[in-house]
C-alpha cells in the first residue's frame, strides 16, 4: 500500500484512496496498540524529526508516542530554547538538521504553507502538524478514523463543525476530508466565526441555530473559541457565546435521537462544551487522543514506504 504523495501537507491534497488507506492501515496499528507489547520493529532505520515552532501538547506527544511504537529514532525540536530565538531562518534550522541525515521532518508552524515552503527546497518527507489557520491533516484523519469506528462509515453521515470556524484549520482540514468521502457537512455557530461565501466556496450547509444544528446531525465536532488568533472582537464574552452556542446536556436530552459529540482539544469546560457533555457517554474525545496515535502511526509508516521505493 501506498500514498500518491510523498508528504502529508494537507487533505487537499489528498485522493479518496489515499484518505481511506490512511484509516485501513490505522486500523491495523490500533490492534497493535492493544497488545502487551505495543512495539513494532516498522521503522527501525528511520531518523523523524519533530520541529514544532508553536506550542503543543497532544499532537506532540502523539506523534512522539506514535514514532516511539514504531521504533523510529525521533529528535524533539522546539524553537523557544533553539537558535531561531537567536535569528536562524527556518530553511537554516532544517539544513542543521538535515545534515544529521534525518529521513522525515513533523512539523507545526504559525505561518500558513511553512511546510509546503520546507517540502519544495529539502529531501526528506514533511508531514504537516498543524500550519496557521491553514490545515492540520492528521487531526482530520483521526477524527474520520473515530467517526468511521462509531458508525461504520463516512459516506452518508451528517457531520456538524460548530464554533470558530473562521480560525480554525482543524475545520478547513474536516470540510476537505469529509467531502471527499461522501459525507454531509454543515458549519454552525456566530456569523462573526463563520467566513462569508463559506457555502459557495466549500459546498457546506451554514447554520446560525445551534439547535437546529444538532438537530440535523449525526455527529456534533465542537471547536475551541481561538481567542488567541482573533485580532477583533467577534463577540461580546465567553458567558454570551456559551449561552447561545455552547452544548449543554439537556440540548442533547431533547434530541430525539442519540449524537456522537467530539472535540479536538483543549476544551474550553463551559465555554464551547459545559463538562457534562465532555464526559458524558456522547463524547468520543477521549477515544480521538487514543485513535490519534494509531493513525499518525499509518501516516508515518505509509509516508517512509513511499521513501524507498
Amino acid at each position: 500500500m501506498q500514498l500518491s504523495t510523498k508528504h502529508l501537507l494537507g487533505i487537499r491534497d489528498l485522493l479518496p484512496q489515499d484518505i481511506q488507506t490512511i484509516l485501513d492501515t490505522a486500523t491495523q496499528f490500533k490492534e497493535v496498540l492493544q497488545r502487551p507489547i505495543k512495539k513494532v520493529p516498522s521503522l527501525r532505520d528511520v531518523t523523524i524529526v519533530n520541529l514544532f515552532y508553536e506550542n503543543s501538547t497532544r499532537t506532540r506527544i502523539s506523534f512522539e508516542l506514535a514514532e516511539k511504537r514504531l521504533s523510529a529514532d525521533t529528535i524533539n525540536f522546539s524553537s523557544s530554547g533553539s537558535s531561531v530565538s537567536k535569528g536562524e531562518t527556518l530553511l537554516d534550522t532544517v539544513n542543521n538538521i538535515l545534515s544529521m541525515k534525518v529521513d522525515m521532518v513533523v512539523m507545526r508552524h504559525s505561518a500558513s504553507g511553512a511546510p509546503h515552503f520546507l517540502a519544495k527546497h529539502i529531501p526528506a518527507a514533511i508531514v504537516n502538524a498543524g500550519d496557521g489557520i491553514n490545515e492540520h491533516p492528521t487531526q482530520a484523519l483521526l477524527d474520520a478514523f473515530s467517526i468511521r469506528e462509531k458508525l461504520g462509515t463516512l459516506e452518508g453521515s451528517k457531520i456538524a463543525i460548530i464554533g470558530d470556524i473562521m480560525h480554525s484549520r482543524v475545520a478547513l482540514s474536516n470540510i476537505y476530508l469529509l467531502k471527499k468521502m461522501g459525507a454531509e457537512v454543515m458549519v454552525a455557530g456566530p456569523p462573526t466565526l463563520i467566513p462569508k461565501h463559506m457555502a459557495e466556496a466549500f459546498d457546506v450547509k451554514v447554520e446560525y441555530n445551534l439547535k437546529k444544528a444538532l438537530e440535523w446531525c449525526d455527529v456534533a465536532n465542537v471547536l475551541r473559541i481561538q481567542l488567541e488568533r482573533q485580532n477583533q472582537v467577534l463577540f461580546s464574552s465567553l458567558r454570551e457565546y456559551n449561552l447561545a452556542y455552547g452544548v449543554k446536556k439537556s440540548m442533547l436530552d431533547n434530541l430525539n435521537k442519540e449524537i456522537l459529540i467530539m472535540h479536538p482539544g483543549p476544551i474550553n469546560r463551559g465555554v464551547e462544551l459545559d463538562s457534562d457533555v465532555a464526559d458524558s457517554h456522547h463524547s468520543l474525545i477521549l477515544q480521538q487522543v487514543e485513535n490519534g496515535v494509531a493513525v499518525r502511526m499509518a501516516v508515518l509508516y505509509l509516508l517512509a514506504g513511499r521513501g524507498e521505493s
